[in-house]
This record gives C-alpha cells, structure tokens and sequence, in this order.
C-alpha cells in the first residue's frame, strides 16, 4: 500500500475515533464513508473500524467507570446478545441499501426535530432498554451500526452528559468485543489489517485524549443540542452513503 493511501487512512481513523471520543458514538458513519473513497479493500475498512471503536471504547471506559450507568448497561447489554443473531438473518431479508437509507431518514427526522422542539417525550422505565439493546445487536452484526439505537435511547432517557458518553463507550465495549471477534472469526481480517490498525493505534489515542478534552469543555446545557445536530449530520452521511450504493 502506497505511504500517501496509509497516511489518509491513518487520518480518517483519527477524525472517526475524535468524534466517537467527543459524543460517545458516530465513527462507523463517519469513517466508512471516507474510507470508501480510498483504495481499500471493504472488509478491510469495516475491520479497522471496528478495531479502533473497540480501542477508544477501552481507553474511555477504563477512565470514566463511575459515571456509567450500569443496570441500564446490563440490560443493553443483554439485549443486544439476544438481537446479534436476529440480524445475521436480516442481512439475507433486507438490503443493506435500504435499510442504511432508512435509518438516515430516521436519524435526519429524529435529530432535526428534536433541534427544533427539543422537548421530546422522556421514557423512565428502566424496561425500555430491551427493545432499543435488542435493535443494537441486530442492526450492528448486520451493518456495523449498533451505536444509531443506544444513541436514541440515551437521549430519550435524558443522561446527563458524562453518563451518557460514558455508558455509551461501556456498552460499545461489550458489543464492540463480539463484533470484533465475529469479524475476525468470519473471514473479515485482511492481511494489511493488523498493520494499518498498528500504525493507527497512537492516532487513536491521540484522537481519544482529545475528544474527551472536547468534550469537557461542552457546557452541559448544549450537549444534548450538540448530540441532536450530530445526529443530524450523520443521518445525512447514512442517506448518502445508500444512494452511492
């Protein structure tokens, strides 16, 4: 592989963990979509974004234990073992075309609407984690996008920020584990897999001491707004990336 295609790798690596560190999610859709652009091999590109995600998520949860929210983390998390092979089903059913641009519909008219009339319903009941961990397990082994329902559960359920954040890179931590290790046992693990995500690993956590900087310095009363305009874009990038297909 040419140094300058290494080096753009490296680079779109970075700005995907910047923003997962940042907000607690959106790397899959940021860094897929530029990484299509460069001379790499798909399988190739989806495990390196997996591997990084699983590295920020590590690198997050090992220093903001405390402010995870864990019995909601346990029923995500359990959930999302049950939806896991749901969705290696739904892959032979529904196109991945069809359902990326669904879920960017989703996520356009969920985050711009939540920008415009922020006061959404709020759901309390600790139960509602199964349906939305249930969804994550099934639309991640599927199509890498097990962050789209935590997502909207976490902000539904109204965490504060640091919770938020940080129980969204725990449960990444769990799920990244057996979505990695399905890549890799899969077949998915190209041979210049484990050199690029080596040359990536300082870029990572260079971009991980970063985001979490950033995203200190996000006053708490903008967070939720900054989430739902992030949220925003990234339906944008997913409706997109399925017309190019």
């Amino acid at each position: 592989m040419l140094l300058s295609t290494t080096l753009l790798v490296i680079t779109v690596v970075f700005l995907a963990s910047l923003v997962r560190a940042t907000f607690g999610f959106g790397e899959a859709v940021v860094g897929m979509p530029l990484l299509a652009l460069l001379p790499l091999d798909l399988h190739t590109a989806i495990s390196l974004i997996g591997l990084a995600g699983l590295t920020v998520a590590v690198l997050a949860t090992a220093t903001g234990w405390r402010h995870v929210d864990r019995p909601a983390l346990l029923r995500l998390a359990a959930a999302t073992a049950v939806g896991i092979p749901v969705g290696l089903g739904l892959v032979t059913l529904a196109p991945a075309a069809v359902v990326t641009a669904a879920l960017g519909a989703f996520l356009v008219g969920y985050g711009g609407y939540s920008l415009i009339r922020p006061a959404l319903p709020r759901i309390t009941a600790p139960t509602w984690a199964l349906p939305f961990g249930f969804a994550a397990g099934m639309l991640g082994s599927a199509y890498n996008l097990n962050g789209v329902p935590v997502v909207v559960y976490g902000s539904l359920y109204r965490w504060n920020p640091e919770t938020f954040r940080n129980t969204l890179q725990a449960h990444f931590l769990v799920s990244g584990v057996f979505v990695v290790a399905g890549q890799a046992l899969g077949g998915l693990w190209a041979p210049p897999l484990l050199s690029l995500y080596g040359l990536a690993v300082p870029a990572i956590v260079a971009a991980t001491v970063l985001g979490t900087i950033v995203h200190k310095h996000i006053p708490a009363e903008r967070f939720q707004q900054s989430v739902y305009a992030v949220v925003l874009v990234l339906g944008a990038l997913l409706l997109l990336t399925s017309f190019r297909g």
